[in-house]
């Protein structure tokens, strides 16, 4: 029996799948309490490809961008999304949900935390705080998943 290769990664989604499974129930819970707090899907989609894009996790930026398109991101929101801040195309809701998902994922030190989350707050309610952070922990948990396994993006076929 042959070895695999020394930089071969272990799909740890397949090889632990009770894990990954619960996850996947997490990220249900989250879908359902973001819809009870009044948080459309393609804000939730809009934060997933944020923190993907900040993770560096090209099989959830495959997968949610187009998510996010079907939820009603319009492609330039995309487009523009890693520099949203100097953008008008967003609104203040999805401005603060982006702030506290970018939070979420690099957690800075405590004075730009309290700045940044008191700047959110203005316009989202503590249920929808605590969404938004559930939303960016589970996509960052995923992110972890993918890259860690080293989950493929095959080509698509465009038309």
């Amino acid at each position: 029996m042959q070895s695999p290769p020394p930089d071969a990664r272990i799909w740890i989604d397949k090889q632990s799948p009770a894990p990954y499974r619960a996850l996947g129930g997490v990220a249900l819970a989250v879908r359902t309490a973001a819809e009870a707090a009044g948080l459309d899907r393609a804000l939730v989609e809009l934060i997933n490809v944020r923190v993907s894009q900040l993770n560096g996790c090209p099989s959830c930026l495959n997968q949610h961008t187009r998510a996010a398109v079907a939820a009603g991101v319009t492609q330039q929101q995309l487009d523009v999304l890693d520099a949203w801040r100097r953008s008008e195309l967003y609104t203040p809701l999805q401005r603060a949900a982006l702030t506290l998902a970018e939070l979420t994922t690099a957690l800075p030190d405590e004075q730009t935390l309290a700045r940044e989350y008191a700047l959110a707050r203005q316009h989202m309610s503590d249920d929808q705080v605590s969404v938004v952070i559930w939303v960016a922990t589970t996509i960052g948990a995923f992110n972890r998943v993918s890259i860690m396994s080293r989950h493929p993006v095959r080509a698509r076929k465009e038309n």
